[in-house]
């Protein structure tokens, strides 16, 4: 979600992380960052689709799109199953598929009471987003596409899971028991409360089941952690703080091939520190001790008037959550984004993280937060929590949501600007750097999207290719090759 921003001081406080897993996170500017990787210069590269430019990439790098929604007269793209694909292209996944083939589940981010795509019997009949699965060349020639959940709402990111699925999160918490949304719309033609995790199997049809447990609230991603067995959960409650959680599962998924609705929830406290303000501006590379405070009423399901009407206010419905942990003395964060699991550490993405803290209720129209993004690391054993990188400016980093991480280990950030969006790298050493800028246009060629976001970057099992979208009601995938390893990726 594209917002004003508001103006910040500068950051330039910074310090070198103090060993363990985060040693390599130099907190520097990028400018004073190692050596390596060195600036990485982009090109205007033509799309293998069509030839015209989309990308701006690194030499030796190439590309090809595939279900672009902005067609030149209209038409709908239609998919396997007589899907008319829908737009807000977001989160996804890949997995292996047969042969030299991947498979990609993506979310489509729609909200409101649209009526949902797809065939078979949905979620909820009344809405619009939900999942496509899509078997593709590791070149982005789609070979077959379908709908794989469906009654969904705002599907916004989610997380690979290691047993082979797809977790898909709605960021909202609309339903006919809650108010109108920030769009003022009304949810009244709405059957089924919103706001959940679904499970989306990869190259199969999802149960529409909602993992309730896992909590009711604007879920934005999650990653697992196999070895400690729990699910991590980031929130983007946009004009309120945002709470990281964790759902420890009854049963291993691991074992079971599937995420259990017995489990528990619960939401992130620094040790000592009631509510403590971690979206305010942090010294890079502070580590605080952590503890997680439960969640006792997770899956609210709110009582209506005497007419069926709801009682309970979206803001109300919003903070129902989120509010539980504080009053434990939960931590604070600006628009938790996007979340992986990389060598024993989730890493998360703050999105307006960095500034000055707040001291006062958010002007909702800005969000929750004073800075242009901060990106976090939590060690599940040693119970640590380390802001591993801070944006120092605009231009370096401005506004972090979907991540991702290669097979070497680099973080690859998607933005979500006013203004120009790239995709960055964020190397161990503290240096962040171009991968991709997008420089799309109309299909008539008669306006730039350059403030389209990025959203859904995910590698190939082999690493060899990295998959990603633009989010935006004429969404469009783009699949990228080329020497990874040469750019420090």
């Amino acid at each position: 979600m594209t917002v004003d921003r508001r103006t910040v001081l500068k950051s330039g406080a910074a310090a070198a992380l103090a060993g363990g897993p985060f040693a390599g996170f130099a907190a520097l500017p990028a400018e004073a960052a190692g050596r390596y990787p060195r600036n990485v210069e982009l090109f205007p590269v033509p799309d293998e689709r069509d030839g015209k430019v989309r990308l701006h990439l690194p030499e030796g790098f190439r590309y090809r799109s595939f279900h672009d929604t902005d067609t030149a007269d209209g038409s709908p793209v239609v998919l396997d199953d007589g899907t008319q694909l829908p737009g807000r292209h977001d989160g996804m996944g890949a997995f292996q598929g047969s042969g030299d083939t991947v498979i990609l589940v993506r979310n489509h981010e729609v909200n409101g009471s649209k009526g949902a795509f797809g065939p078979d019997t949905p979620y909820d009949e009344a809405a619009g987003g939900g999942t496509t699965t899509i078997r593709v060349t590791k070149r982005g020639r789609v070979l077959s596409a379908y709908t794989s959940l469906n009654g969904t709402m705002m599907n916004c990111s989610g997380g690979v899971m290691p047993w082979g699925s797809w977790m898909t999160c709605e960021e909202t918490v609309n339903g006919p028991d809650v108010g109108p949304d920030f769009t003022g719309a009304s949810n009244a033609a709405l059957k089924k409360p919103h706001g959940y995790v679904f499970e989306v199997p990869a190259g199969e049809w999802a149960s529409r089941e909602p993992i309730t447990q896992a909590g009711r609230f604007a879920h934005e991603s999650v990653a697992y952690d196999p070895q400690g067995g729990a699910l991590y959960l980031s929130e983007d409650n946009f004009a309120f703080p945002s709470g990281f959680y964790r759902y420890t599962p009854q049963t291993d998924p691991m074992k079971t091939g599937r995420l259990d609705n017995d489990g528990v929830l619960h939401m992130l406290k620094v040790k000592g520190r009631d509510n403590k303000h971690l979206e305010g501006r942090q010294e890079q590379g502070r580590t605080y001790d952590v503890e997680w405070v439960r969640i006792n009423e997770p899956n609210a399901v709110f009582p209506t008037g005497s007419e069926g009407e709801p009682t309970t206010t979206n803001d109300e419905a919003l903070t129902f959550v989120g509010n539980q942990g504080r009053a434990k003395g939960a931590a604070l964060f600006s628009r938790l984004e996007g979340t992986v699991h990389q060598d024993g550490i989730i890493y998360f993405t703050s999105t307006q993280g960095g500034g000055d803290r707040e001291t006062a209720p958010s002007d909702s129209s800005k969000g929750f937060g004073n800075g242009f993004g901060q990106v976090w690391g939590y060690d599940p054993r040693r119970k640590t929590l380390t802001c591993v990188y801070q944006s120092p400016d605009q231009e370096t980093l401005d506004f972090p949501d979907n991540i991702t991480t290669s097979p070497r280990g680099t973080l690859v950030l998607c933005e979500d600007s006013a203004g120009d969006n790239y995709l960055r790298g964020l190397s161990t050493n503290g240096k962040i750097w171009d991968i991709a800028l997008n420089r799309l246009r109309t299909s008539a060629g008669d306006e730039d999207r350059f403030g389209d976001e990025f959203a859904g970057s995910t590698f190939s099992p082999d690493g060899r290719t990295l998959f990603v979208n633009i989010q935006a009601s004429r969404g469009l995938s783009f699949a990228i090759w080329g020497p990874w390893r040469t750019i420090g990726v």
